[in-house]
């Protein structure tokens, strides 16, 4: 699914950023971005191992807000093209924010050309996600100069905001019973 600039956008290097999710055969959930792009004109970090960091939405991010139906919980999920991640879980809109605990770190991988990046991450499965979801996969690209652009399936009305319930409209159906 492609995802769009927010309309306050200005120019961007981006020339497309598309994302999507899955059920993995255990549950868990996949969620792929591929961004085309002049990439030397893009503020990416560098790969190395990848590890629990905080404050990743604040330069090149892509991310991902997984909720259910009626549910005013929901998740989010942070991953920076330096293989660096973050999950947190929310109790409601912007509200009682924590660190989410996972079995294990999502499985983060990434792979670069000069004018293309696709990351993919598998979160590990949590009770939180059997159930019917629904998602928003959005990125936030900086660019050398350090503008700023948001991207996002949609976005609602106002000031880019990846948190809003409007922006979840990708719909995922519950996780199948193990066989």
């Amino acid at each position: 699914m492609q995802l769009l600039p927010h309309p306050d956008a200005g120019t961007t290097p981006v020339t497309r950023l598309d994302a999507s999710a899955s059920r993995a055969a255990d549950a868990g959930l996949v969620i792929q971005w591929e961004l085309a792009a002049d990439l030397h004109a893009l503020r990416l970090p560098a790969p190395r191992t990848g590890r629990r960091a905080d404050g990743l939405w604040q330069h090149s991010c892509f991310e991902a807000f997984i909720g259910g139906p009626g549910l005013e919980a929901y998740l989010e999920l942070n991953v920076a093209p330096s293989g660096d991640w973050a999950a947190y879980r929310f109790d409601a809109y912007r509200q009682g924010m924590r660190p989410q605990a996972l079995v294990a770190p999502p499985g983060i991988h990434c792979a670069r050309g000069p004018r293309a990046l696709a990351i993919s991450a598998r979160l590990p499965p949590l009770a939180a996600t059997s159930g019917p979801l629904h998602i928003a996969l959005c990125a936030v690209i900086e660019t050398q100069s350090g503008t700023i652009s948001h991207w996002a399936l949609r976005h609602p009305p106002g000031a880019p905001d990846f948190h809003h319930a409007a922006a979840r409209v990708l719909e995922l159906a519950p996780a199948s019973p193990a066989a």
